[in-house]
């Protein structure tokens, strides 16, 4: 940022502060900083001033998504969703309509999304993708319906073929994972128009900051993305292991300022798999699945410890996916083997004894709240008798567990809105709450998706205006937030006036 750009002052005006004095205020920034705090009226500011007059709305510090597949989630935004089908066939048929309505000389693979196939009675086939693409007459086009929990994939004959998988059906974990990284390289063209749109749809709900766990060369993809001018976020960068040597190479490690991107973006921590996931019947569990098994293990005895001690050596945090209360229990214990620090993404299941683990190890719960109400069908399925140790927000927050909220888009949207309200009120719709035991206060619901603990003179210029009071809003109101304004490192990215 210029040393002009940062002479220049912002003041949003005639806002309340949800944790301040009742009476308005008026914050002024200059570059990307809050320089004060005053009550309205007594701000002196620039001639040449942006002033936003908010008019008694309240004001937060901006919202973080702290666990986002940022470019998938851009393109899934255009790709047809599924998640309605209660069977194969259904799936089938939104594709057969939605290809007959296409072009037939596309060559592109068709992409969907968002099936649960563990709420099917029966298992999908290559074949049933095969008759769909052939009465809509694209006999022979390539087929990829990625599930809701992105573990999954159901392709065709073409798509297999095409991307290399081991057959057609149903494939799981590495696999499923690798035909998703070559479907979004062949859909590279037009990725940054889909990428600012994405960018503009996560402002104008607050959002201010994210973390970017894309399975790609993070660091090196963000800073291309602000050199070509898609900069309107804060962006943490997260690295996977087959990444990890060029990063350490670029002399990388957590927390790092990348490069030509204003400070804006900087290096995260090194994301890690100890296990699969629910819908997919991967996730590890102490307990038995129907079939007999317990879930997928991604390291063998002694593995995960080995790695995530040579990363803590190489400077890096960790992020280490862990599902089952089994993973759960394994991350847990590789932590406090190799010393590494960092967070536990997903914790979905957890054992009562493992609780009280986080705190005492300094380990974080990066936690989805609104993937209890998209799995709570498949949880009642898959984890019989054991819900109430399901997604257990609350009980880690009372054993003294650090949480931070996010939306692994596209599992689900990029709305911080959605995980508060699914935190608080365990129910989206007129379903009775689920596990309420395990329900938040909205308070605590809205520091695991802020920025920082409050704003203050000397912190960074990160805030949303929100239209009403998110302490007493009903679920309706608290999931459908209206955000007036978003400023993110000083710069107004969405407003409605």
């Amino acid at each position: 940022m210029s040393d002009e750009e940062k002479r220049v002052t912002l003041l949003v005006r005639a806002v309340r502060l949800l944790d301040g004095p009742e009476r308005e205020v008026d914050i002024a920034i200059e570059g990307d900083r809050i320089v004060r705090i005053v009550p309205t009226g007594q701000a002196e500011v620039d001639r040449d001033a942006q002033v936003v007059d908010l008019e008694g709305r309240w004001a937060t510090p901006g919202y973080v998504d702290h666990h986002a597949h940022f470019t998938m989630w851009a393109k899934h935004l255009a790709r047809t969703d599924v998640s309605a089908a209660r069977e194969p066939e259904d799936v089938a048929e939104t594709i057969r309509v939605a290809l007959a309505s296409e072009h037939v000389t596309d060559t592109s693979a068709f992409v969907a999304r968002g099936f649960q196939d563990a709420l099917w009675s029966h298992s999908p086939t290559g074949e049933m993708l095969d008759a769909a693409a052939a009465a809509a007459g694209q006999d022979g086009r390539a087929i990829v319906v990625v599930s809701h929990d992105l573990h999954t994939v159901w392709i065709n004959d073409a798509a297999a073929s095409r991307f290399g998988a081991p057959s057609s059906g149903i494939v799981r974990e590495g696999a499923a994972f690798a035909v998703e990284q070559a479907v979004d390289k062949e859909a590279a063209e037009g990725e940054d128009e889909l990428i600012a749109a994405a960018i503009a749809a996560a402002a104008a709900r607050g959002v201010t900051s994210i973390t970017d766990l894309e399975m790609a060369d993070n660091p090196s993809v963000w800073a291309g993305r602000f050199r070509r001018g898609l900069n309107a976020v804060r962006v943490t960068a997260n690295v996977y292991p087959e990444h990890l040597p060029l990063s350490i190479a670029r002399g990388e490690r957590t927390g790092s300022v990348v490069p030509d991107t204003d400070g804006l973006v900087t290096v995260g921590a090194l994301k890690l798999f100890a296990d699969g996931a629910l819908n997919s019947g991967t996730a590890l569990c102490v307990d038995a699945y129907a079939d007999g098994g317990h879930g997928h293990a991604v390291y063998g005895e002694g593995e995960l410890e080995r790695v995530m001690r040579d990363a803590d050596a190489a400077g890096f945090r960790i992020a280490l996916h862990a599902i089952g209360d089994l993973a759960v229990q394994r991350a847990l214990d590789a932590f406090e083997a190799s010393g590494a620090k960092g967070t536990i993404e997903h914790a979905q299941m957890v054992t009562t004894e493992d609780l009280g683990r986080f705190a005492a190890l300094g380990i974080g719960a990066s936690v989805q709240p609104e993937h209890a109400l998209d799995d709570r069908d498949v949880t009642d399925r898959l984890w019989v008798g054991r819900t109430e140790r399901a997604f257990p927000y609350r009980a880690l927050h009372d054993a003294g567990a650090v949480l931070t909220f996010s939306s692994d888009a596209p599992v689900a949207p990029l709305d911080p809105w959605f995980a508060i309200s699914a935190a608080v009120h365990r129910t989206r719709d007129a379903r009775e709450p689920w596990e309420p035991g395990n329900a938040l206060d909205p308070l605590t619901a809205l520091r695991a998706s802020w920025s920082a603990s409050r704003l203050e003179v000397g912190g960074a210029a990160d805030l949303a205006v929100l239209e009403a009071d998110p302490l007493a809003a009903d679920m309706p109101t608290l999931r459908g937030m209206y955000v007036a304004l978003t400023v993110s490192a000083g710069r107004v990215t969405h407003r409605t006036w």
